[in-house]
């Protein structure tokens, strides 16, 4: 048994103790907290303030200048926001299992850069890509060597955003208290505030650098937000000493693993009649449980098996436990509470499928429309997605010091409304910008067939780009609903130590229906004809998007339909609070319970024993 040796002061407090308590408060102090988020939010700002100018006009760079046709470059773009998407679980898993969160985004951030160099310099250097077509008939497409190098600048980017996306939001609440008690005392939303920021930097990002790309080149058009990239990286590090690093407490999905494992070792026991027979351990779980140990729930019973004490589980009670044959009761409810998380995150694939295109179609109409603000100025087609970006940001904060306080008064919530329901209205609302689009459409071809302008693609239609904007604005009060609620829910409903894997789960939703949707326009273009096409190569004029906006509005409300069913039957997790004095006042009656047992202290040069 461990001795101890304290020197101990009148009031019977070790000085040790004091000094390490002295050094522990100095530490909380310094680390986490308000002042960490200036850097945090300056990364996140300069980032995406990057990758949308990056790839706000992506679909202009492939289409005008790689001369590829619409339908191949609108599906690059989905495969390319697929693989984006699928990364960060990659990332996610090295946070947590060894790197931590800041070094995974500090490395791949330096990633996303080399492929924005490599990106830019291919803009640069004209033996990089096809030559000029600006008739966009009979084009010269890419060569292979060509496309080879574009599709390696989109693969960096896309690993680089895999360490960053997963990672951002969970390092944002690791600053900060994020317990139900936590979030509940401070008046205002981390997601919420996060998004707004977001917006901030795609606002600017939509305007300046899609009006450079469009007026001065791709070259100063991909090299600013390569600029701003590198500046971001350089903001995140300097807030090294500030931040507080939750260290890494070895790979969530080993510790799934091991539940199934020994639930199906255990498959033949029977369950104990009582549930607190089943095995805990809070020391070993303190790692995975800062915030509140998880409770017993009924559901998936049989994965309540892992945590069965057998009699060769309890033969030696000081013997560390064998993980992949017992299971604590706090591991298993965070299996349960991933596999409960599932059905309501699956309703995000299918509403990220049906908008997945549409940002790419409607650039090719807003470029056929007409876009003048003045004689002599006109609007960029990338840069009306400023309406919806606007109308999130000061949706987002109209939302907290309006919505919320006003909901709260009938719900009771602090949060206004749940989660689930927030996600639920920002479907209804997306439906509702679908419908829009397509009754805009046909206006728009009705304006091109009343001019005679239906069979030239690159003539301007006399009808204002400015229909467009109703829809881009719903879609952002959509993004204020259903994105921020998603989000949010995958962030409180996941366990603790999985938060950037659940921030992954959320990026992964827009992978696979960005992969159903490539899927879906490669079907409906396949399969719609020839003569009259919905989505045609070159002459959107002639196609019929409108039936495929009514196509996608279809695929919404079955999509509607399946959330509402999983969000009536969903159970929220159970977790038991602590107060963090309770959890010091605990600590401390541990270590006096210890040194009852047997410890010598050091009283005036002598040695005696402290047994009591």
């Amino acid at each position: 048994m461990e001795i101890e040796k304290n020197v101990t002061k009148g009031n019977g407090e070790s000085v040790a103790e004091e000094e390490r308590n002295k050094n522990m408060k100095r530490k909380q102090c310094r680390q986490g907290g308000i002042r960490t988020l200036p850097f945090i939010l300056a990364n996140e700002v300069c980032d995406r303030f990057a990758v949308a100018g990056f790839s706000g006009n992506l679909i202009s760079y492939l289409t005008q200048v790689m001369n590829m046709p619409l339908v191949a470059a609108s599906n690059t773009l989905t495969n390319f926001a697929g693989t984006s998407s699928f990364t960060p679980l990659l990332g996610a898993i090295i946070a947590e299992s060894f790197a931590g969160r800041f070094w995974t985004i500090t490395i791949a951030s330096l990633i996303y850069e080399l492929g924005m160099i490599s990106m830019t310099l291919s803009a640069i250097l004209p033996h990089f890509r096809p030559p000029p077509c600006p008739k966009q008939v009979n084009c010269q497409e890419a060569t292979s060597s060509q496309l080879w190098i574009l599709y390696m600048s989109l693969l960096l980017t896309s690993l680089g955003s895999g360490g960053i996306r997963p990672c951002v939001v969970p390092f944002s609440g690791d600053q900060f208290d994020m317990s139900k008690k936590g979030v509940e005392s401070r008046k205002w939303n981390l997601f919420n505030w996060y998004f707004f920021s977001m917006g901030f930097a795609s606002l600017s990002a939509l305007t300046v650098v899609v009006y450079i790309q469009d007026n001065m080149g791709w070259g100063w058009g991909l090299g600013i937000p390569t600029i701003a990239m590198m500046i971001s990286i350089v903001a995140f590090v300097v807030g090294f000493p500030l931040y507080k690093h939750v260290k890494p407490e070895g790979s969530p999905l080993i510790r799934l693993a091991q539940v199934v494992v020994a639930a199906i070792k255990k498959r033949k026991q029977p369950l104990p009649s009582d549930a607190k027979l089943l095995y805990q351990n809070k020391e070993l779980d303190a790692g995975i449980s800062t915030e509140g140990t998880l409770l017993h729930s009924d559901q998936f019973k049989w994965l309540d098996k892992a945590a069965i004490v057998t009699e060769d589980d309890s033969r030696d009670p000081n013997a560390e436990p064998k993980l992949w044959k017992l299971a604590t009761v706090h591991r298993v409810e965070e299996l349960k509470s991933i596999i409960r998380m599932l059905p309501i995150w699956a309703s995000g694939i299918l509403q990220v499928t049906a908008s997945s295109h549409l940002h790419s179609f409607v650039i090719q109409q807003a470029r056929s429309m007409d876009r003048h603000l003045s004689p002599s100025f006109q609007i960029s087609p990338a840069s009306m997605s400023i309406f919806s970006v606007l109308t999130m940001m000061v949706g987002v904060i109209l939302y907290e010091r309006l919505f919320v306080p006003f909901a709260r008064r009938f719900t009771k919530n602090p949060a206004g409304i749940t989660c689930l329901q927030r996600m639920g209205v920002g479907f209804v609302i997306n439906i509702v910008a679908t419908i829009i689009a397509a009754f805009v459409e046909i206006k728009r071809k009705s304006a091109a067939a009343k001019h005679h302008l239906l069979d030239d693609p690159k003539a301007t239609i006399p009808i204002s780009v400015f229909w467009l904007v109703p829809q881009y604005v719903i879609h952002g009060v959509a993004e204020i609903f259903s994105s921020v609620g998603h989000l949010e829910f995958l962030y409180d409903q996941s366990p603790e130590s999985m938060r950037s894997s659940a921030t992954a789960l959320y990026s992964i939703t827009s992978a696979i229906g960005n992969y159903i949707g490539t899927l879906l326009v490669s079907l409906v273009h396949a399969y719609t004809g020839k003569e009259r096409n919905w989505l045609p190569d070159r002459n959107l004029n002639r196609g019929r998007l409108e039936n495929y906006y009514f196509l996608v509005c279809g695929i919404q409300v079955v999509n509607l339909i399946y959330y509402s069913i999983c969000a009536w039957f969903y159970t929220y997790k159970p977790v038991e609070q602590e107060s963090t004095s309770e959890m010091h006042k605990e600590y401390h009656d541990l270590e006096r319970a210890k040194e009852n047992v047997s410890s010598v202290v050091v009283t005036d040069g002598r040695e005696e024993n402290g047994d009591l």
